[in-house]
């Protein structure tokens, strides 16, 4: 269960990756959309695990592997945006969410 400490810290880490990954996100990848869907911190609040939501989901392995390459300079401007609110800048683990694809999935197996 998380504390409200953790909820607000996720919130913020969602926001704030959300407008890293659109603004910076062009020099990484192209003609790909990728959306924050979810962040959850670990208690101590030093892991951050941030599920992105890849859109067309056949790039997502490796839009996802170039944005784990530039884990470091993305790290790097999360915290010029929230460093005046977090002591310590979590470490970023980065995770397709998938649940857009498995809900596509039930649909047209229900539609068969």
């Amino acid at each position: 269960m998380e504390t409200t400490r953790q909820n607000k810290i996720s919130r913020l880490i969602q926001k704030d990756m959300a407008e890293i990954l659109q603004k910076e996100g062009r020099t990484f990848f192209s003609g790909v959309l990728v959306s924050v869907t979810n962040v959850r911190i670990s208690p101590d609040l030093s892991v951050a695990r941030v599920y992105l939501s890849i859109f067309p989901s056949e790039k997502g392995a490796a839009t996802l592997l170039e944005i784990k390459t530039h884990q470091s300079r993305v790290r790097g401007l999360l915290g010029l945006k929230v460093g005046k609110q977090l002591r310590i800048i979590p470490q970023l683990d980065f995770h397709i969410d998938d649940s857009l694809d498995y809900i596509d999935n039930i649909d047209r197996l229900l539609n068969e």
